[in-house]
């Protein structure tokens, strides 16, 4: 393929969630990469010259569909340059992340299709300070540096996600997103709370969904294109059918749609054989329509839903199996039903003023129903349940001046809860109806935020970002059981906070190449309506009751970085130490409820973590190229009972990664990784009472080796192949409720059209 050098460069990348691989090009239309060919297209972002301004920000839109390259796409000279990924949203504005001052991981569904990953949560396995834990099979939690559950936040299209019933520990929210429904998945480690507020301590996790690419086709020309693929697992017997198609005319509108179809068998488990009660069903829808109403103005409209059905927590019933000790559960049964719906409208401007660049409005509402049926070991029975309807509202504004780029804007939620509970005698008869389900019954959560922050260059080689948030949070129960006296209480409660963050981004040698930087982020989380209400089981051995004595919690994290990108090699390195305030922990109440130690919340802790990242990639020619990370992870909380400082709990242990791609022509593309998860011995006082989910002593350390093929067959069809826990390994994530498979063969084959 000839290059023509005296054409602006247009940069599309892939970053693997153990890997970094990237190319640029010089010429329009075609790239190829892993047997696939993807078109780009790029959009500019105008900012006055002067000497010390920053570079224009190239960015990239990308549609992808897998085909059998021609000989002029597929020639591997064409790769020239390695150049860094570019993070899309996470960070309110498009920007390379080697010119980010934070650590960011990118993947996109194309190599999530490579290596046959089951689901969302699963996606974030290896990424350096992630550790997915799962309390069931089809439940699942990233802690992203030492935090989960409502101290990380998960973004969709900009929207919020979390929603007032998070929880502080793991929860299996994060598992009700469609991963296919997904176009890129973007990890901003560390805290963001200026940008998005609540909960943005651990991480953000950005998510994109799929769109038709409408902007991609020629212009004024009828298109339509779809996607078929079928996914099958031995390790769990499971099923996954996804069909997906797009509609529309070049540059002035286009429809995606897509449904989704998955069956998941029983686990698999090395030494353990088949786990009951964990396959479960699940169903899921995806649509959006993108509309170019102007030149200037762009419109979207988007669905997703997802229905899951029958999910057991199958470590409190006695269908678990024993692994390294840990204790087995007693109910007779204990499973949810999910249901989850968001429909969005957006409106999007561009060079609207000189002073205003671009405005996003965001309108959104997203449905929660969660219903859950539990039978306790003498045959008595718990149907519990919650409805959560969250609107909301965002407002952006982005500017660029001779002297900074500004982000700016407004965002509000309002969460409404109405929840249920119904308890039954073992001869099925009513016992009586609760005052409140897992939740406060009919109550309002409402999260107002004011933000802004400037990105300002102070030479050619300096980068300063500064910005601050404005938060007002506020929480009304009409009805939840008073834990002394067991009569139905109201609350009513609100809380403001201002939280600032400032980073520096320095270029070493003034070639792009070598960057260091550093960062003193404020974060903060409110209590929400499941610190302030919840009632009912939570840990293997407690219950947890009301607690309306809350204040926010607080953070403070200090993070310094350094990036290295060459056409050898890439390498980034981070070290990051957070201070904590007033940490909300589940506290022992002194007394003791149907056998189980009641606790409730409390602001009773102060503690720390500080952790290591460490990704590299090294290239050895044009076919063969090594990865690898590691993590290494340090925290302490002050027990609030004896005032001693534990580890927090759930900590991840140290975990590394290291792997090979081989690409030896534009037909196939293989990939052999280990990971090595040494023994999760640092454990609270929470963790060593959680027999079920825990082993005594801790979770036993483990190393799993993974393989991975892709073949072109023709244009329209692609084979996938992965060989999982080749070595056999008997062996769960930290804190999980059931053992992950064995080994298993997993096979996924695509037709395009």
């Amino acid at each position: 393929m000839a290059v023509n050098t005296a054409s602006h460069s247009h940069v599309i990348f892939f970053i693997d969630n153990d890997s970094h691989v990237q190319y640029q090009y010089s010429d329009l239309g075609h790239a190829y990469f892993l047997g696939c060919v993807v078109k780009y297209v790029t959009i500019g972002c105008n900012h006055s010259t002067s000497s010390y301004l920053t570079k224009i920000l190239v960015v990239l839109a990308a549609s992808i569909s897998p085909a059998f390259a021609t000989d002029e796409a597929a020639d591997p000279s064409a790769a020239v340059t390695r150049l860094a990924p570019i993070t899309v949203s996470a960070m309110r504005k498009d920007v390379h992340t080697k010119d980010a001052p934070h650590s960011v991981y990118v993947q996109e569904a194309e190599q999530l299709s490579h290596k046959q990953v089951r689901n969302l949560p699963e996606a974030l396995a290896q990424t350096p300070g992630v550790m997915v834990q799962k309390t069931a099979n089809g439940h699942g939690s990233p802690f992203i540096r030492g935090f989960t559950g409502y101290r990380t936040l998960t973004l969709l299209d900009g929207i919020r996600y979390n929603n007032s019933v998070y929880r502080d520990g793991p929860n299996e929210y994060f598992s009700l997103i469609d991963l296919n429904s997904i176009e890129s998945l973007t990890l901003l480690s560390g805290p963001s709370s200026v940008l998005y507020g609540s909960d943005s301590i651990g991480g953000t996790v950005y998510l994109t969904s799929k769109q038709s690419g409408y902007q991609d086709e020629v212009a004024d020309t009828f298109f339509t294109h779809g996607r078929a693929a079928y996914r099958y697992s031995s390790g769990e017997e499971s099923h996954i059918v996804r069909t997906e198609g797009n509609v529309g005319v070049g540059d002035a509108w286009g429809l995606h749609v897509g449904y989704s179809r998955k069956a998941f068998g029983n686990v698999q488990a090395a030494e353990l054989g088949e786990l009951p009660h964990t396959g479960y069903d699940e169903e899921n829808i995806d649509a959006r329509v993108d509309v170019a109403l102007s030149s200037q103005w762009t419109f979207t409209a988007a669905h997703q839903s997802t229905d899951q059905d029958d999910v057991w927590r199958t470590h409190s019933t006695l269908y678990s199996k024993s692994f390294a000790g840990t204790d087995v559960g007693s109910d007779l049964k204990r499973l949810k039903d999910q249901k989850r719906h968001l429909n969005y409208v957006s409106f999007t401007g561009v060079k609207l003023h000189p002073a205003l660049d671009e405005l996003t409005l965001t309108l959104s509402q997203q449905m929660w129903e969660e219903d859950g049926d539990r039978i306790k070991s003498d045959g008595s029975r718990i149907i519990q349940g919650f409805r959560s309807t969250m609107s909301g509202l965002d407002l952006q504004l982005t500017s660029y001046t001779p002297f900074a780029d500004f982000v700016y804007g407004i965002d509000y939620y309002r969460d409404d809860l109405d929840s249920c509970r119904t308890d039954y005698n073992p001869d099925g008869s009513l016992d009586r109806v609760r005052i409140q389900g897992p939740v406060g019954d009919d109550a309002t959560y409402e999260q107002l935020g004011l933000f802004a922050q400037a990105s300002v260059p102070l030479s050619d080689r300096i980068v300063l970002d500064i910005g601050g948030r404005y938060s007002y949070v506020a929480a009304d129960i009409d009805a939840y059981e008073d834990p002394i006296s067991g009569t139905a209480a109201s609350y009513e409660n609100n809380w403001r906070n201002f939280s600032s963050s400032l980073r520096v981004l320095y270029d070493l040698t003034g070639e792009d190449t070598d960057k260091v930087w550093a960062g003193v982020s404020q974060s903060f989380r409110a209590p929400n309506i499941a610190d302030l209400s919840r009632y009912g089981k939570s840990r293997s051995s407690e219950t947890e009751v009301a607690a309306t004595t809350l204040d926010p919690e607080t953070f403070l994290t200090y993070e310094a970085g350094y990036k290295k990108f060459s056409s050898q090699y890439d390498l980034a390195a981070t070290y990051y130490y957070t201070e904590i305030t007033d940490h909300i922990t589940s506290t022992p109440t002194g007394r003791i409820v149907g056998g189980l130690t009641e606790v409730s919340k409390q602001n009773s802790s102060e503690g720390y973590v500080q952790g290591v990242e460490v990704s590299g990639h090294y290239y050895l020619n044009d076919t063969l190229d090594l990865f690898g990370n590691f993590t290494w992870l340090e925290t302490s909380l002050q027990n609030p009972i004896s005032g001693i400082f534990e580890p927090i709990s759930r900590t991840m242990p140290f975990t590394t990664t290291v792997g090979v791609n081989w690409q030896p022509n534009d037909q196939y593309w293989f990939s052999a990784s280990a990971t090595y998860v040494a023994e999760a011995d640092q454990l609270s006082e929470g963790d060593m009472s959680d027999g079920e989910r825990i082993p005594p002593g801790g979770t036993p350390g483990y190393m799993l080796l993974n393989l991975y093929g892709t073949q072109q067959v023709t244009d329209a069809v692609q084979l996938n192949l992965a060989l999982n826990n080749i070595l056999d390994e008997a062996y769960r994530t930290h804190g999980s409720g059931s053992n992950e498979p064995g080994f298993g063969v997993t096979v996924g084959l695509e037709f395009t059209f």
